[in-house]
């Protein structure tokens, strides 16, 4: 079976490689071309444009890569066009695939969509789009199931890939750890700041703003994979590390982390690493997501599982010095972090057990064959 499989940030890379090798298991003659990044190209199959060229963030950025986001469109469609692959999977990445699946199906190929994009926060009206050109929808969030089911899609809930992931892991010493990366015998305080450039820009320096006041902590940067070790080491200093590659583990020898609003508050809560939430866009930006948005509270994907705040987050003006430093504090020690860490107990159990990519693996070949 031939596949084609588009995922254009890097946490679709991790759960496109994690559906890849379920798919490899069960059906012997898997053929693959992707877009994504290093986890799927360690899959095997052919890698069409990788992820770091695909990501832009915020509507003004959008705006500013218009051209190269459609010239990337243009190309899909010609890539798709030539290879005629059994069936389109995507995931998540709604602005660029939903212009994909609609192409895909008028040319009679089955499309799967893995992984929701966040419709039930906003631009719901692309429910309709999905209804028209999307043959399965698989969610990995409990509400989405009655989110589509409430517009007269049929959807199945898989669990969610994370739990997968982190199943996989293997124990960890903190001291090796730390030797293995040239960090002191401090206690972490993880920087989780992003995946873009642009982002980590600007989410680096108010996180690292708060290092006066915890003078007891060493401070390890968790590097992106899609960027140049050379662009963190401006940051790096005697008490500041960088470590690439290596999150999940820098995340399980830490006392507690800082995280840029995104996938990576989910993984941090679901390796029980108490964290603060971080969000800081463009003006303009911030300004037309709030217009956009409708009826949600938060940010993070732990409180919006979860409906209620169990994590703080710190948005727009609200992250600053003063008020990174007071949460962090309460997370560090004390009550504020025995509640987080019952809570984070309480979100997996929310997710269900391992085995997203095996449940979403089986309904793709139920659905071909």
């Amino acid at each position: 079976m031939k596949y084609y499989i588009i995922a254009g940030e890097a946490s679709g890379d991790l759960h496109g490689s994690n559906l890849m090798k379920a798919l490899k298991e069960k059906d012997s003659n898997a053929e693959f071309r992707f877009w994504g990044g290093d986890l799927m190209q360690k899959q095997g199959g052919i890698l069409v444009k990788h992820y770091r060229d695909l990501a832009f963030m915020g509507f003004l950025e959008v705006a500013m890569n218009l051209r190269t986001i459609l010239n990337n469109i243009k190309f899909c469609k010609e890539d798709i066009k030539n290879n005629k692959p059994d069936v389109l999977i995507l995931v998540d990445y709604p602005g660029f695939n939903l212009r994909i699946a609609k192409f895909a199906k008028e040319l009679g190929i089955k499309v799967i969509y893995y992984i929701s994009p966040q419709l039930w926060a906003w631009k719901e009206g692309r429910v309709e789009i999905i209804k028209k050109y999307v043959d399965e929808m698989m969610v990995i969030l409990p509400f989405e199931e009655d989110f589509y089911h409430k517009h007269g899609v049929k959807s199945h809930f898989v669990g969610h890939p994370l739990l997968d992931a982190i199943s996989t892991l293997q124990n960890i010493s903190v001291d090796d750890f730390k030797a293995e990366n040239g960090l002191n015998e401090k206690e972490i305080i993880a920087l989780l700041p992003g995946s873009r450039k642009q982002e980590v820009e600007k989410m680096l320096e108010m996180m690292l703003s708060v290092r006066p006041h915890f003078e007891n902590y060493q401070f390890v940067i968790a590097g992106a994979p899609s960027l140049e070790k050379d662009f963190y080491q401006k940051y790096v200093d005697e008490n500041v590390h960088f470590v690439s590659n290596k999150t999940y583990d820098l995340l399980r020898c830490s006392k507690a982390a800082l995280v840029t609003s995104g996938t990576a508050t989910l993984e941090t809560a679901l390796l029980n690493i108490p964290e603060v939430v971080c969000y800081r866009g463009s003006k303009i930006s911030y300004a037309i997501a709030k217009r956009l948005v409708k009826n949600i509270k938060y940010i993070s994907l732990v409180n919006l599982i979860m409906d209620r705040e169990v994590v703080k987050e710190l948005i727009q003006n609200e992250l600053n010095t003063k008020n990174l430093v007071k949460e962090l504090n309460l997370i560090i020690e004390g009550e504020k972090r025995n509640e987080m860490l019952q809570d984070f107990k309480l979100l997996r159990e929310k997710l269900g057990g391992k085995g997203a990519s095996e449940n979403a693996a089986e309904i793709i070949l139920k659905h071909i064959f």
